[in-house]
């Protein structure tokens, strides 16, 4: 190996190893006339291939030709073998190739589906590494000529945007382009969607072979046995240059870096303990604990910390902000933050999560994060539960902290049971992280019958543990009679029909249960049946299912059973609604919501609770105003506008809760058919298809406030509109104290399949922190609410768009 100061390198002829490569798959669509058929004995089959590899030093073969197993794929071929040949890496020239034929040994079709030749050194004569993407040249065997007439590599004038990408793909794993997680997360996912855009556009037109060269240590360049790449050689000659990759290009530079780990040791003893900031430096930390965990510190904020480090450990609110100060690759500055976090001043719950994000790798972190989440009750968990099953995806072992405390805790808590189940279960669905959800999902399943048993002795308790298990059975059965009825050919009518035939006939076993089931919806409820003769269908393309199921405690409760529809978007909303909810009410505030329960039992089915209301745009329809239909229900000659004070100020109260949070969520498509009104005078949304401002409509305002709210609360002018502005602003402050804990969640999220998050998920984090105003103090931020919602009831466009759609909806 040579080195000099910047880099290091080996030389080729110094490598007595034999050269070994991975032959991975084809990718693409076969021929036509290869991908099916009938073979010799009349018999469908599918194809049979392997590949050959040979060696060509100067266009000549060398050595023997290696062969893969023979591989049946059908649409997909993927062998993943390992190939070493019986040259040394010592041995090859600069002009040596590998040749790769895709042999077909299927009867009545033997021949070769195509072959392509690659060069094992570039044009800078540096031996290649990592995967390449060779496109076959069809129905030919590869040519080992120097030059080549069937080269896997695509001349630079005829590639595509996908040789572009993959080029720079394979560069990034390499190593040669600087990782940034933020941005890394970005950049391939806009690579699926221009992937998926070009195969759409070329269709099966070309067919490739990836092979994985591997890499060393360090790079390798080409040096005949003997040569001297120090003195005048073949390279020097020929004024040829040797370009090797240098690994601390664009890192810090190594003298800052040198001064800054020496700045950082004189204060890792005991000399600072004492340290004091001055006033100044003091402000300084201050402002850098009000960051919201989004933000990232700079080297002079880190250092702060870090130096006043001891003096801070009595703010409990500061520990988050110093472990991002760490540098963790630093053993002994590793070791010393353990050490004090240990021992600073225990943080909150809310703040724990934070430790959980992807932000922080040390396990040790993590674990003490969960340490805090044990001091949580079982309510509080709950609410967090979605996302600390997302945060399961950061932790570096399937039998982490983190996967054993949410086993345990829902030991005690039929509840977090049946929830942490179906999280897990929808999650398994993502290959990218089935197999560790699937080791959380059986090490919960080993134990949940420890849970009942415990609690309810043996007997009850396997009655109890079969009841968790018959929901993933009912799902199954309400999947099974959606098929059934949506193959009922007339109107909703006909459907209707068809369904409790089905309840009532075959399917019987659903109207009275032989033993109990939890309900998915709420855990802590027995259903015992369905009722056919009040069970129904909506009037929609999907034709979810309104089921009545009876309840063993007496009475019934109605679901609603959706397929086809990814639910999981609506789920976390709701949960925010949920959590949002409980933070005003422990704020003595008390918004009347309608946090309804919504559980994705798979990526395209799920149940909601169904909550007796009408749209407002049926009210209008009905009733002309939203006035006339709370008189209906809620008369008093002596009230404001004929209505119960109760009822009024119920509805203002709503109206107020939910401006403010689909405000803040960044709630899209909002329309009349979508906003419920209960005859109680509690409005809610539904139907959370956008969030995080994305919308579909043009020029969408902040909130949705109609003209028909306002005016229900006596106009513009009104004391009850006064008052109904006097509850925003003072929902919006309570949540902007918890903006911390909202980000946090969100950012939990990020890795998740929800797809307005999936999509750009630091972006909508960062849409969300800036609807809190974080740079605004209390009374300023009132100034602003109260002008969002003067802007929100002016602005005429969107009426005309509600307009527009209340015709599309009347001629649908």
């Amino acid at each position: 190996m040579s080195a000099g100061k910047e880099f290091r390198f080996f030389l080729s002829c110094d490598i007595n190893l034999p050269v070994t490569f991975r032959v991975e798959k084809l990718e693409g669509i076969l021929p036509k006339n290869t991908r099916s058929g009938i073979d010799s004995t009349g018999e469908n089959g599918s194809p049979e291939l392997y590949v050959e590899c040979m060696l060509y030093v100067d266009g000549a073969p060398f050595g023997l030709s290696a062969r893969t197993r023979l591989e049946s794929g059908g649409q997909s071929y993927c062998w993943n073998e390992l190939i070493t040949l019986s040259a040394k890496y010592r041995d090859l020239t600069a002009h040596t190739q590998l040749g790769l034929t895709v042999w077909d040994v299927s009867s009545a079709r033997e021949g070769p589906i195509g072959g392509a030749t690659i060069l094992f050194f570039s044009s800078k004569r540096q031996l290649k590494t990592g995967k390449q993407k060779l496109r076959l040249w069809l129905h030919k065997e590869a040519d080992g000529s120097f030059p080549t007439a069937t080269p896997g590599k695509v001349p630079r004038h005829e590639r595509g945007e996908m040789e572009r990408l993959e080029k720079l793909v394979n560069k990034y794993e390499r190593g040669q382009i600087q990782r940034i997680d933020w941005l890394d997360h970005l950049t391939f996912k806009s690579i699926e969607q221009i992937k998926e855009k070009e195969s759409g556009r070329n269709g099966d037109s070309h067919l490739h072979l990836v092979v994985d060269f591997g890499s060393f240590e360090h790079r390798v360049v080409f040096q005949e046995t003997g040569s001297n790449l120090f003195s005048p050689s073949p390279v020097s000659s020929t004024n040829e240059l040797v370009i090797v990759w240098d690994p601390e290009v664009g890192r810090i530079n190594p003298s800052e870096h040198k001064q800054l780990k020496l700045a950082r040791s004189l204060t890792r003893g005991v000399i600072d303990k004492d340290l004091k900031p001055s006033s100044n430096e003091r402000k300084s930390i201050q402002r850098i604990l009000k960051y919201p965990p989004t933000r990232t510190l700079s080297g002079d904020e880190r250092q702060l910390l870090w130096k006043f480090r001891f003096s801070l450990m009595s703010e409990k609110k500061a520990l988050t902000k110093f472990l991002r100060c760490v540098e963790w690759s630093d053993v002994q500055e590793a070791k010393q933050a353990v050490e004090l976090m240990g021992k600073w001043e225990t943080i909150d719950t809310t703040d724990a999560l934070e430790l959980l994000s992807p932000v922080f790798e040390s396990e040790e972190v993590r674990a003490y994060a969960v340490s805090i989440l044990e001091r949580a009750d079982d309510e509080e968990l709950q609410c967090y539960l979605l996302q600390l099953v997302q945060a399961l995806r950061f932790e570096r072992s399937d039998k982490s902290c983190l996967s054993l405390f949410l086993v345990q805790r829902s030991l005690s808590n039929i509840e977090l049971a049946s929830f942490l189940r179906w999280y897990v279960a929808v999650e398994l669905h993502d290959p990218a992280y089935a197999k560790r959800f699937y080791c959380t999902y059986e090490i919960l399943e080993d134990n949940m019958m420890k849970l009942a048993a415990g609690a309810n002795g043996d007997e009850d308790g396997f009655k109890l543990w079969q009841s968790l298990v018959r929901q993933t059975e009912l799902i199954a059965q309400l999947c099974s009679i959606m098929r059934d009825v949506r193959n009922v050919r007339g109107g909703t009518q006909k459907k209707i029909e068809k369904l409790r035939q089905l309840l009532s006939g075959l399917l019987s076993e659903l109207t009275y249960f032989e033993e109990p089931i939890r309900s998915p919806l709420a855990p802590g409820m027995l259903i015992t049946g369905i009722v056919p003769s009040e069970s129904s269908i909506f009037k929609s393309s999907l034709n979810p299912l309104r089921l009545t199921f009876r309840l063993a405690s007496g009475g019934s409760c109605k679901l609603i059973f959706k397929k086809g529809d990814d639910l999981r978007q609506d789920q976390l909303v709701v949960q925010m609604v949920s959590l949002m909810d409980r933070l005003l009410k422990l704020e003595n505030l008390d918004l009347h919501l309608t946090p309804y329960r919504v559980l994705a039992t798979g990526p395209d089915e799920g149940m909601l609770e169904f909550i007796p209301s009408s749209s407002l745009a049926q009210i209008l329809l009905e009733h002309r105003s939203i006035v006339s239909y709370l008189q209906k229900f809620h008369p008093d000659e002596d009230g404001p506008f004929g209505i119960t004070a109760t009822c009024l100020e119920t509805f203002i109260k709503s109206c107020a809760g939910y401006s403010v949070i689909t405000y803040i969520l960044g709630i899209g498509d909002r329309h009349l058919d979508n906003l419920l009104l209960r005859d109680d005078g509690r409005l809610f949304h539904v139907d959370f298809g956008f969030i995080l401002g994305r919308d579909p409509k043009p020029f969408p305002p902040p909130m949705k406030l109609c003209k028909e709210m306002v005016e229900a609360m006596g106009g513009a002018e009104s004391q009850y509109y006064t008052r109904f502005k006097s509850y925003c602003c003072e929902a919006y402050n309570i949540l902007r104290k918890s903006s911390n804990l909202i980000l946090n969640l969100f950012h939990l999220m990020a890795g998740s399949n929800i797809p307005d998050i999936a999509s750009d998920p630091e972006k909508g984090i960062l849409k969300l922190q800036e609807k809190f105003r974080l740079d605004l103090d209390d009374e300023a931020s009132v100034h602003f609410f109260q002008d969002l919602i003067n802007d929100s009831v002016s602005a005429l466009f969107p009426q005309m768009v509600e307009t527009i759609h209340r015709w599309a909806q009347y001629w649908r």
